[in-house]
């Protein structure tokens, strides 16, 4: 049983993100991303701060605009059309949910999809769908495939069952593995005998948002199975939506959480960005 650790994907993705970066510094192109976060939760700050530390490890610039909670809709709005009119700005991550006083729907169609580095706006979405070079697919979307490219596993032919319907993961990997060549079907929460269904597949993209809900009845012998899940446990841990010890006895390869997909995300967030400044400064 292999486990598919995200370290080596990172170490990898670091690597030739550097490269980038540093090619684009070459001829006068500092890759610069803003961060756009209301308020002052723990997971966000949490997110940007090993955002940054990657940004500043693969040479690209990082401009924050944190506005307070109590921020009016005006305040954001403004904030999104100065990232948009900024040159020197080529991708944008804007922390979601944002309040609830605040029309969250309206600040992501307000920002350019072409510095829409987390697949937020329905630019980007469409890009995906369309399989056009449109805005960028949501971060942990990428995460999953980069993970299943780096430890060379074939898509081509091999049914692949993604158990989530979300735009953020959900929808966005079942296209993208699509463009793999995989047969691709999509569970939720209604799908009957969703364990039988699971069990059929070649690889499990597990993505439905409930602490170790995918037990051993839901795998069989040889599958890959890429948990894309972060909750926390009865004991305050993180956990992913895969019963992880039943999975280690059964499948052919497994993501562990944490140390797995979450950890990729971050670096495709730095690709994305250098991806955009080579797109906006051609």
């Amino acid at each position: 049983m292999q486990v598919l650790s995200g370290k080596e994907v990172v170490a990898a993705m670091n690597e030739l993100v550097g490269a980038k970066s540093a090619a684009l510094r070459a001829r006068g192109v500092v890759p610069t991303l803003a961060v756009v976060r209301v308020g002052e939760r723990a997971g966000d700050i949490f997110y940007e701060r090993g955002a940054m530390k990657r940004c500043a490890a693969t040479g690209i610039e990082v401009k924050s605009f944190v506005l307070p909670e109590t921020a009016t809709q005006e305040e954001l709005m403004r904030v999104i059309t100065q990232v948009n009119a900024d040159v020197s700005i080529h991708g944008c991550l804007m922390f979601r949910p944002l309040p609830a006083h605040m029309d969250e729907a309206a600040a992501c169609r307000a920002l350019d999809p072409a510095k829409d580095v987390d697949g937020i706006t329905d630019g980007s979405l469409a890009g995906v769908f369309a399989d056009a070079p449109i805005g960028f697919p949501p971060c942990t979307a990428r995460a999953c495939i980069e993970m299943l490219d780096h430890y060379q596993i074939d898509l081509a032919g091999k049914r692949v069952v993604v158990v989530g319907r979300s735009l953020v993961i959900g929808k966005p990997v079942a296209m993208m593995l699509l463009k793999k060549n995989a047969t691709v079907t999509i569970c939720h929460s209604k799908t009957r005998d969703l364990p039988s269904v699971c069990r059929e597949a070649d690889v499990i993209v597990a993505a439905i948002g409930r602490a170790r809900m995918l037990d051993g009845s839901y795998f069989s012998a040889g599958q890959t199975v890429i948990d894309v899940g972060v909750n926390a446990d009865k004991d305050g841990g993180m956990c992913g939506d895969v019963l992880y010890d039943d999975a280690t006895r059964i499948v052919a390869a497994v993501t562990p959480v944490p140390g797995g997909v979450g950890t990729v995300t971050t670096s495709v967030l730095t690709a994305h960005t250098v991806e955009a400044a080579e797109r906006l400064t051609r």
